[in-house]
């Protein structure tokens, strides 16, 4: 289920940082170096607008008085529309015979019961997410250099669309990620407490580790020369299902095998200029990274630590491209249940 249309399908392309021992969902590997990734959970939003839906009746002073919070108007603006449908939407969580248009609350409304302990949790041991997001975010970077990277994580319910977190620019350009908690832990609403934290610590990583990439990647010469739109991802598959099981078999033969047919187009296009400025201008669209690149990278991956190890993974990552494909090749040639390279890509890293 999230391999094919990962909750949601915005999110398939986001990185995270892998659990390396199985055995406890809390369990990750130690950071190769120690790298300085800090981050921030602001939970405000989500506690005020928890607290507004849980009055008797509409206050008219509420949907106004959030707007002031970061994380709403980051929201608001990231949907196109006014303030005013907003407003209305947070009204319409009231009146069942009203329709929302772009802000779901009375879901949260309805369910707020649920929500309240959740948050109550989240912020109680707010730190400790945080610390658990930041290594997590960390045991995939290579140890060849100390990272430095910041993620401020406002928690609030609500926003437009179907993804469970958005990223935005804040103030002074830095990037904000806002999550939707209802978005991101609603599936998991019968696990046990710690679990659906360890969801939580699972989506920030993931973030956080992008952009702690982001920082390695422009340091390392070894990525200097190929296309910086994304490093191999590891996406949020339950920990009790590594190493791939049966039912993993067949996304991963999918994205591997377009993977594959995406070399093979870019091999026949050497000799049409036109073709191949056609097959890059799709490469560089963000719906490849989703679609594709994350998918196809996500299993790469997982296939180099199950086979050799994260230490491995790491030592690949710091050579840069061709080490890394070199790494799942070794694996793949042994392994019948794993995809082989394209001869294309094969006789590339030759």
């Amino acid at each position: 289920f999230w391999l094919t249309d990962v909750r949601p399908a915005e999110s398939v392309a986001l990185l995270e940082g892998f659990l390396a021992h199985l055995h406890h969902p809390t369990t990750v590997a130690a950071p190769a170096m120690p790298h300085a990734i800090e981050i921030s959970i602001d939970e405000r939003a989500a506690r005020e607008i928890l607290a507004s839906l849980s009055r008797p009746r509409f206050e008219a002073s509420d949907p106004k008085v959030l707007q002031d919070l970061p994380a709403v108007r980051l929201a608001i603006e990231d949907s196109t529309r006014a303030p005013e449908v907003f407003e209305r939407d947070f009204a319409a969580a009231f009146d069942e015979q009203v329709r929302t248009s772009v802000f779901n609350f009375r879901t949260i409304r309805q369910e707020k019961e649920h929500w309240q302990p959740l948050l109550d949790a989240v912020a109680a041991r707010q730190a400790e997410v945080a610390r658990m997001s930041s290594r997590r975010a960390a045991a995939l970077l290579p140890s060849d250099r100390a990272v430095a990277a910041r993620l401020q994580v406002y928690l609030t319910f609500g926003i437009a669309g179907l993804a469970d977190h958005l990223v935005l620019s804040g103030r002074e350009g830095r990037e904000v990620m806002i999550v939707d908690l209802a978005r991101a832990l609603g599936e998991s609403e019968a696990e046990p407490l710690e679990s659906q934290l360890s969801r939580l610590s699972r989506l920030i990583a993931g973030e956080a580790y992008r952009k702690a990439w982001a920082v390695y990647r422009e340091g390392n010469p070894a990525w200097k020369r190929v296309d910086p739109s994304g490093p191999p991802a590891v996406f949020t598959v339950d920990e009790n299902f590594f190493p791939l099981a049966v039912w993993l078999k067949e996304p991963m033969r999918r994205s591997i095998g377009e993977l594959n047919r995406t070399a093979e187009r870019l091999a026949e296009s050497q000799e049409s200029l036109e073709k191949r400025m056609e097959l890059t201008a799709e490469i560089r669209r963000g719906d490849f990274s989703r679609r594709l690149a994350g998918p196809a990278g996500a299993f790469l991956t997982d296939a180099i630590i199950q086979a050799k190890g994260v230490a491995a993974l790491r030592a690949a990552l710091e050579k840069g491209p061709k080490a890394y494909f070199e790494a799942y090749d070794s694996v793949a040639q042994g392994n019948r249940d794993l995809v082989p390279l394209s001869h294309v890509i094969r006789e590339k890293l030759k």
